[in-house]
């Protein structure tokens, strides 16, 4: 039994839910995001709740809350939106917003370029990359891939991080 998906979503004022052929449609006054849905969930729309039950098949359990969870990330992000701020830390690292292109400069002997997906903003502001974006698997997974270009390593913390990301520190070789 999942404890989340026994709750009922509420919709808040200003937002719309919508099932139609599988497709969860959530309308806001930000974004539009949609959803494909699998029919092992049944989810029925009443008034300004959304409530979810399984069905009786082997995936009912594990898709119930995980879809319950969707719904309710899908009602945030059309109504304020997700961010996700990484810094980057190093000399001579930098990065920049060029056309819808993300142009990072860490060291190596090229630029990195990385696109924009259309429904992400990004801003860069002297070492801080901001994230910002309706859907936040879109966010989540743009900001992994701009922290894999240069991972912060070790020895002295270079690289880019999550802000608020605590690297554990190796003490290097000692001198006799």
């Amino acid at each position: 039994m999942s404890r989340l998906g026994k709750i009922p979503v509420i919709i808040p004022s200003g937002v719309s839910v919508s099932l139609e052929n599988n497709e969860l449609k959530v309308k806001g006054p930000k974004a539009e995001l949609s959803h494909v849905v699998k029919d092992d969930v049944t989810i029925t729309i009443e008034g300004e709740t959304v409530t979810l039950a399984p069905t009786d098949t082997p995936k009912a359990p594990a898709l119930w809350g995980t879809y319950a969870a969707h719904l309710r990330n899908m009602i945030a992000g059309v109504t304020e939106g997700f961010t996700k701020v990484l810094e980057i830390e190093g000399v001579g690292y930098r990065a920049e917003v060029k056309d819808n292109n993300v142009v990072l400069n860490v060291g190596f002997s090229h630029q990195v370029i990385l696109a924009i997906p259309e429904t992400l903003a990004v801003q860069v502001e002297k070492n801080v990359i901001t994230v910002t974006g309706p859907d936040k698997e879109a966010v989540g997974q743009f900001a992994a891939n701009i922290r894999k270009v240069k991972k912060p390593e070790p020895y002295k913390g270079k690289g880019i991080r999550y802000q608020g990301e605590y690297i554990i520190r190796k003490q290097g070789k000692k001198a006799v």
